[in-house]
């Protein structure tokens, strides 16, 4: 603890600071709560979309083959040269002050098949493809969300530690103590005066006398 001056001017600034302090704290608190509720829901519907993506595979289990064709097609005819993503569209958000980005679309590459060189379930499973990228991208995003607002949560929790356990505490110690030594000073000069009146009565009786 930094040492403070023992003055009623130090007295009132300690004060004033202990003010701003409870006044702030209040509003680290609730952002701190708004950040942990966000947090869990972003991480419930990542959960949630997991789950979307999964029952996606598992609904294409009729349509497990394509993953054993897919090896005997021309390496330049292979699916995963058909599903190319062109690129992730995002807009930014804010939440609790934080800047973050929010998933819009997903966009693939606009690339033309023969479809005679393909099985019938080729068009399906492109679809169901495009669809699995698409989970991935949202998931991504949201998973960034969690990353930017968990900082700002360790932060802020820092902060309300920072008032809760130092700030305040150390600042109404500080209060504490001018206040104690002004007291003291306060009762050591009643106490000099009523000596000096006490020593001027005693000159002046013997001056009478």
């Amino acid at each position: 603890m930094a040492a403070v001056k023992l003055t009623k001017n130090e007295q009132k600034k300690q004060k004033d600071q202990l003010k701003q302090f409870e006044r702030y704290l209040p509003t680290l608190q609730l952002k701190k709560q708004q950040l942990q509720m966000v947090i869990r829901q972003i991480e419930q519907e990542v959960q949630e979309l997991r789950a979307l993506q999964k029952q996606l595979v598992l609904d294409l289990q009729d349509w497990v083959a394509v993953f054993h064709e897919n090896n005997v097609f021309a390496e330049e005819l292979q699916l995963d040269k058909l599903v190319v993503v062109d690129k992730v569209v995002r807009s930014r958000g804010n939440i609790a002050g934080v800047a973050i980005p929010i998933f819009q679309e997903l966009e693939f590459k606009d690339i033309v098949h023969d479809i005679t060189l393909y099985p019938l379930w080729v068009d399906t499973g492109l679809i169901s493809l495009r669809e699995i990228a698409r989970y991935d991208a949202m998931i991504a995003t949201l998973e960034k969300q969690i990353e930017l607002l968990g900082r700002e949560l360790r932060t802020t929790s820092q902060r309300v530690n920072l008032f809760e356990k130092v700030k305040i505490p150390e600042t109404k110690e500080n209060i504490r103590k001018i206040g104690i030594y002004l007291g003291d000073q306060q009762t050591a000069a009643v106490v000099r005066g009523k000596i000096a009146k006490k020593k001027l009565v005693k000159v002046s009786e013997g001056v009478v006398a």
